[in-house]
């Protein structure tokens, strides 16, 4: 448990940096496309990496040696494929247009033109009504939001159980809230020409990891005793649903998105990219 104030810290560093995306959406001179693609190739990257060669592995490996190698591998990969379920059905529940795991939503493709940050495109008559536009950043600051909470729930996790993963993973999801931020910013702020509210409301998107990291704690808590430490098959089980979260949100979200932002090789690029810092980051810490 002596990890627990580490572990909070990084999520509320993932969770924040949706803000990233607002700041750069306002105050940079253009979207660097290809930073984007590479960022969540490497984002995919990440979690992929760590997904199937250290926390699926490690999860089999301890609910084996507790349940045995028939009840063991049963769990792991029901655990597995629960993680991918939960967040399957949260997409579900939203609608496509608004969903950042779906594809760029149209405030996003907004928040990467140059005109995003000028009035070089046209002109306020090619973009659309504030209300719309209102009701577009709203609902993908609802979308981003409820998406963040059991992302929240990974980075605080892992992070429990080693630093370092956690660490790893908390980078992997900042980068890919950034774009996230930029979608509910922009649109807010063409809406309502308040930039401070639509820095509020991205910054507000993100908390969510850190409500989904407390929330996680708190359940925690309810079954263990002042200075027990979580149970070796409980932490496994956890291990194998957040697992399955990451590889949905990696082939759901990060790579479409990446070749979507990308015109060339950055999308594999940055995937390679990732797996390999991930990989010497396990052999070295």
């Amino acid at each position: 448990m002596e990890n627990v104030w580490t572990a909070f810290g990084l999520t509320l560093f993932a969770g924040l940096s949706t803000g990233i995306g607002s700041l750069i959406a306002f105050f940079a001179p253009r979207t660097n496309h290809r930073f984007l693609a590479l960022a969540t190739g490497f984002s995919a990257g990440v979690m992929l990496y760590i997904s199937f060669v250290e926390m699926f592995p490690e999860a089999n490996q301890v609910l084996i040696e507790y349940y045995g190698e028939t009840m063991g591998q049963w769990l792991n990969v029901a655990g597995f494929f629960g993680g991918i379920l939960l967040i399957g059905a949260i997409d579900l529940l939203i609608p496509s247009s608004e969903n950042p795991h779906e594809r760029p939503s149209e405030s996003g493709r907004l928040a990467l033109r140059d005109d995003a940050y000028g009035d070089k495109g046209g002109g306020a008559a090619a973009r659309p009504s504030s209300s719309k536009l209102l009701r577009t950043g709203m609902f993908t600051a609802l979308a981003v939001t409820i998406h963040n909470f059991p992302e929240g729930l990974a980075t605080f996790v892992a992070a429990l159980h080693d630093p370092s993963m956690g660490l790893a993973i908390a980078v992997a999801i900042a980068l890919h809230n950034i774009p996230e931020g930029i979608s509910v910013a922009v649109p807010i702020y063409y809406a309502t020409g308040n930039r401070r509210c639509a820095l509020l409301y991205s910054f507000a998107s993100g908390l969510a990891e850190p409500v989904g990291a407390a929330a996680a704690y708190v359940i925690m808590r309810l079954f263990l005793s002042e200075g027990q430490e979580f149970p070796a098959p409980f932490m496994a089980f956890t291990f194998s649903i957040v697992a399955g979260i990451m590889v949905y949100i990696s082939l759901d979200e990060l790579i479409p998105a990446s070749h979507s932002y990308g015109e060339g090789h950055e999308s594999i690029i940055g995937l390679i990219a990732g797996m390999a810092v991930m990989a010497i980051t396990l052999i070295v810490m």
